[in-house]
């Protein structure tokens, strides 16, 4: 069975920093796109970050451009998104998904994403 598994999120101030990761199970993990999408209360839901397993280009959201750092583990199967120098703004709950192609994520096209292919949300709050 296809699973994506989340960790990671929490309280923080803001200036600090987490690590998210995204463990991935059920499917060939080198031919996919992994990354994260976020959605805030009331807000849609937004692209945040992807990496290529394949060949490990990247997408960033220009929001978190400089602060987060999108990365994998290939013999884990897992993908981590290191959010530093974190805002207020930044408090969502975050999605970690999978998706053959990475140009999902500049599209923020999420809803093309196979519902078997999230994993579930974890919280980010950032206090002011």
């Amino acid at each position: 069975d296809v699973q994506l598994q989340a960790f990671g999120g929490g309280v923080v101030q803001a200036g600090g920093s987490l690590r998210l990761s995204c463990e991935a199970s059920g499917f060939d993990f080198d031919d996919y796109a992994i990354g994260w999408f976020r959605q805030a209360p009331g807000k849609e839901r937004e692209a945040v970050s992807c990496i290529s397993v394949s060949d490990g280009s990247t997408y960033y959201a220009d929001s978190v451009k400089g602060r987060f750092t999108i990365s994998r583990d290939n013999a884990k199967n897992t993908v981590y998104l290191q959010m530093n120098s974190l805002k207020p703004e930044d408090t969502a709950v975050y999605y970690c998904a999978a998706d053959l192609d990475i140009l999902t994520w500049y599209g923020n096209v999420w809803r093309s994403i196979l519902d078997d292919y999230w994993g579930q949300g974890t919280k980010v709050t950032v206090s002011s």
